[in-house]
Formats: structure tokens, C-alpha cells, sequence
């Protein structure tokens, strides 16, 4: 098994930019791909951001192409998600999740969740 926790979330200004930390337990971290999703209120969770196990290729969803950044460090068993340029509608909670199959969009597909931390991004 495999436990995440993230991190690093609050409260920013349009415009701002916040760096969300994920860490993850165990021995086996290395050979996972990560994803960070986003949920709002009442609405399905969205693909953000993926990244294969050596960090070699990375994956943005549409709505956040360009402005964030997903990255891993293997050593520390760790992934992060800078986001710069925030916009109101980026507020939710974030989750990330690994996925020990190859690396992917799909939620489904995910096997390991954290418990979330929230974003909100005021006007």
C-alpha cells in the first residue's frame, strides 16, 4: 500500500501562485506514475496534471496547460504541483494519486488517493 499526503494549499489572489506538495510513503514510490485531480462542490473530479515515474513526460489538463507545473522528486518520495496564474475557478481541493500501472488521465485508473487540501482563489 501506498499512503499520500498532501500539502500546501490556502487561500491565494487572482494571479497568485501556489506550490502543493504531495508525499507518499513506502519503498515502491519510484516506480509509480502521479496525478494531481481537482474537485469542486457538486462536480466530478478533473484531471490536472500527470507525470510518468522518472518524470520524463508530464501531462496538463486543457484548463490548466501553461500555467502549472507538475514535478516529482523520487529521493524524497514526493510530488508537487506549482500554479501560477490562478483564477477563481481553479478553486477546489486537490488531490494526488498514483497510479502503478502506466501513467494516465483516467481517474479510474488511479490506485493510491491523499486526502485532499484546499485551493481557493479569490477575485
Amino acid at each position: 500500500q501506498v499512503q499520500l499526503v498532501e500539502s500546501g494549499g490556502g487561500l491565494v489572489q487572482a494571479g497568485g501562485s501556489l506550490r502543493l506538495s504531495c508525499a507518499a510513503s513506502g519503498r515502491t514510490f519510484s516506480s509509480y506514475a502521479m496525478g494531481w485531480f481537482r474537485q469542486a462542490p457538486g462536480k466530478e473530479r478533473e484531471f490536472v496534471a500527470a507525470i510518468s515515474w522518472s518524470g520524463s513526460n508530464t501531462y496538463y489538463g486543457d484548463s490548466v496547460k501553461g500555467r502549472f507545473t507538475i514535478s516529482r522528486d523520487n529521493a524524497k518520495n514526493t510530488v508537487y504541483l506549482q500554479m501560477n496564474s490562478l483564477k477563481p475557478e481553479d478553486t477546489a481541493v486537490y488531490y494526488c494519486a498514483a497510479d502503478r500501472m502506466a501513467v494516465t488521465t483516467n481517474p479510474a485508473k488511479y490506485d493510491y488517493w491523499g486526502q485532499g487540501t484546499q485551493v481557493t482563489v479569490s477575485s
